[in-house]
């Protein structure tokens, strides 16, 4: 099936201060919206797209989902997820755009980006992070040693950058830990790997044991870590992922029903609508309708 579900963006589509390779972008944000005004209609990217709001105020829909858009949020949103702005006054602040391959291309294992929840989360409000206030001036001037050293554009600076995108990503990290036990932190590796499975499998494996199979531990071991570390359990997790998807392609008029209950691997529409109704308290036409309502 070839139909668009809503625009998909690679950095070479954005009028912003881009690197040579066009593996990253840079630039403040007012003026990147301004000169995107595309960018404000539901679209999804394929590369991570970070945020720092410093002025204004408005709201930021990521993957369905209404935050606040105010100073000192930062907003980490990783390839696939889809957003919109809304902004209700003057706005301003930092965006960066960088491909997985960026930092592969200039000698850093991209695996490390594993390591900061706020990017790789299942659950959206894991990536909107309101930074302490003693932080943000060190973020904000991470985000201008790498317009910087994007217009330098010497032998060294993607280097440079890719250096400060991940000093920047362990300074907030750091900022969002409390009490770093080494047996959570053992613990927390395994469910990091439990969402990437979920990511990569949720259209055809639906519940916790095979999972479980995969990460060589008990359903029952699953379902405690699960609920340990993010206080739900490894099924509402799995199922979480799965409406997220029904949802992103309900967006897209011109895909039936019937395809997507197909698309996801449910044995018939029926299910796939019972499913749906179950956990939203809408059937998929009623949340279709509901939000072009709310869109228009």
């Amino acid at each position: 099936m070839d139909k668009r579900l809503f625009p998909t963006f690679d950095i070479c589509n954005l009028n912003a201060d881009k690197n040579t390779n066009e593996l990253f972008s840079v630039d403040r944000f007012r003026g990147y919206v301004d000169s995107n005004p595309h960018l404000q209609q539901v679209h999804n990217h394929n590369y991570y797209h970070l945020v720092f709001f410093t002025e204004g105020s408005g709201e930021h829909l990521i993957d369905f989902e209404k935050f606040e858009a105010k100073a000192g949020t930062m907003y980490f949103m990783k390839p696939g997820q889809v957003h919109q702005w809304y902004f209700k006054e003057r706005y301003d602040g930092y965006v960066v755009n960088f491909s997985t391959n960026f930092l592969d291309w200039v000698g850093i294992n991209s695996n490390l980006l594993l390591e900061f929840k706020f990017l790789q989360s299942i659950k959206v409000d894991d990536h909107v992070v309101t930074l302490e206030e003693h932080i943000q001036k060190g973020v904000a001037n991470y985000f201008e040693l790498m317009i910087k050293e994007n217009q330098l554009n010497d032998h060294f600076s993607n280097l440079k950058i890719a250096f400060s995108l991940m000093n920047m990503f362990i300074e907030i990290n750091r900022s969002l830990e409390q009490e770093n036990q080494s047996h959570l932190k053992s613990q927390s590796l395994i469910f990091n790997h439990f969402q990437s499975l979920i990511e990569e499998n949720f259209k055809t494996k639906k519940l916790p044991k095979e999972y479980a199979e995969l990460l060589h531990i008990t359903p029952n071991h699953l379902n405690v870590l699960s609920k340990e570390i993010s206080g739900i359990s490894a099924g509402e997790w799995i199922r979480s992922r799965i409406i997220l998807e029904a949802k992103r392609l309900l967006v897209n008029k011109d895909v039936s029903i019937k395809e997507i209950s197909y698309l996801l691997n449910f044995q018939d529409v029926s299910y796939f609508v019972k499913f749906f109704k179950k956990y939203t308290n809408l059937t998929p036409e009623q949340f279709r309708k509901q939000y072009y309502v709310m869109h228009s």
